[in-house]
């Protein structure tokens, strides 16, 4: 546990947002003995899984009522988690304070996810409020480094992997996707607006039309944070949904970021991988 881990001061407010993940960093900061609060943004968290924590509901664009219930829970410490589609401007609840820091809310907004999420970040910051990363918050939710299957990478599946990283960290000055599928060194698809999952469906739908005549077994999924980018938001996340979108690709395995990308699922991302053969790995940052 890292020395910022520790200074954490209890409560901690998560803004929550869809899928699993809000749920198992409250769990963890639980385990840590640190209170958390969930302020769980209506629409896109789920409802039935928030009633487990004392929460609050929240409406994207109501920066006002989050500053006001923040300072009423003494959360000091925030951390905003989950997944989240960009809304448009038209579909955001302003408010009367968020109306007032509309420049900055704008600023932020014409940009790439990782421009958006880092200026709300500073909005949060200038308030008074310190922005937690999931290195602070919950680093046992981390990818470790080195192999965590039974199944290694072969010397193939390392050279496809090199190839990965260089490709993401080519295109991370452009904001976009942090997924890579490399198939005998062959860049085949990069993670766009649609996510890995949908990735991963189109890489097999490309091995059923005949697209992809690399044996199957063959290529890497290589995830990396966009260079540059804030790691307090947005991290790269695999668990076993990954890994069975790898398997249906007909991929080796998959190579990520270790300390940089949280694993939704450690358990059933392992036996998921095991059951088929395929390498999960963490690389050195």
């Amino acid at each position: 546990m890292t020395a910022a881990a520790l200074e954490i001061s209890s409560p901690v407010g998560v803004i929550a947002g869809g899928g699993a993940m809000p749920f198992a960093v409250a769990e963890s900061l639980k385990a840590r003995g640190l209170e958390p609060i969930l302020f769980a943004l209506k629409g896109v968290c789920d409802p039935a899984a928030a009633q487990r924590f004392r929460h609050h509901w929240i409406m994207v664009g109501q920066y006002g009522r989050a500053k006001k219930l923040f300072r009423q829970e003494n959360c000091k410490n925030l951390v905003f988690i989950g997944t989240l589609v960009r809304p448009s401007l038209s579909e955001i609840r302003l408010d009367w304070s968020t109306l007032r820091i509309m420049g900055r809310v704008w600023s932020a907004y014409r940009g790439g996810d990782d421009h958006l999420l880092s200026g709300v970040g500073r909005i949060f910051e200038q308030d008074g409020f310190r922005l937690l990363g999931l290195k602070e918050a919950a680093p046992d939710l981390l990818m470790p480094e080195g192999c965590v299957t039974r199944k290694m990478p072969d010397q193939n599946a390392t050279s496809d992997i090199a190839r990965g990283r260089a490709v993401l960290q080519a295109l991370g000055p452009y904001d976009v996707g942090q997924a890579a599928v490399v198939i005998d060194g062959h860049i085949v698809g990069v993670e766009g607006i649609e996510g890995t999952d949908e990735l991963l469906m189109r890489i097999a739908d490309l091995r059923a039309r005949g697209r992809i005549r690399a044996p199957v077994g063959h290529g890497v999924l290589v995830k990396a944070p966009k260079s540059g980018q804030d790691l307090r938001f947005d991290l790269p996340t695999v668990g076993s949904r990954t890994a069975k979108g790898a398997i249906a690709a007909g991929l080796a395995g998959i190579a990520v970021i270790a300390g940089s990308t949280l694993v939704a699922d450690p358990q059933g991302l392992i036996e998921t991988a095991d059951a088929s053969g395929l390498f999960v790995t963490g690389l050195p940052s």
